[in-house]
């Protein structure tokens, strides 16, 4: 069976968010059209559908790196601030895109909250690894070398 790790994460992702926006527990906050994604940024996203990627993204990331919680998730979203004529510096990712989008997850039972951290749940494994079979048959042809795995 094809997992997470047998497709690259930028092909993955384009393809869990497009099955995210089918899903009724997963919807764009009203705020998110002019909220930035971190202290970092000077502009929020241009990209209408930004947040079903960022909540792909987050469901990949707990998927490889579980248990995790919110502050972990935001330095993996940070960047560097630009501070004028000061040296730039690592800022954190926003805490409350993380926190609604997992949330989100959490409702749509993706993902589980565990005194250790949040992980997938068994239907979030299934849901992904099947996204994941789904994109590696039609990725086979474009990447070379793909097809022996």
């Amino acid at each position: 069976m094809t997992t997470v790790y047998d497709i690259p994460p930028d092909v993955l992702i384009e393809k869990v968010a497009g099955e995210l926006e089918k899903l009724d527990a997963i919807e764009t906050p009203e705020w998110a059209n002019f909220a930035k994604t971190g202290v970092h940024k000077q502009m929020p996203p241009k990209d209408e559908k930004w947040w079903f990627k960022r909540a792909a993204s987050i469901l990949r990331r707990v998927y490889v790196d579980g248990p995790v919680g919110v502050q972990r998730l935001r330095s993996f979203y940070g960047g560097k601030q630009d501070r004028g004529s000061k040296p730039y510096q690592f800022r954190r990712g926003s805490g409350s895109v993380t926190r609604k989008a997992l949330q989100q997850l959490e409702a749509a039972g993706f993902v589980e909250n565990t005194k250790d951290g949040r992980v997938v749940s068994p239907a979030g494994r299934a849901f992904i690894d099947g996204v994941a079979h789904k994109a590696k048959e039609s990725v086979v042809e474009t990447i070379p070398g793909l097809a022996k795995y």
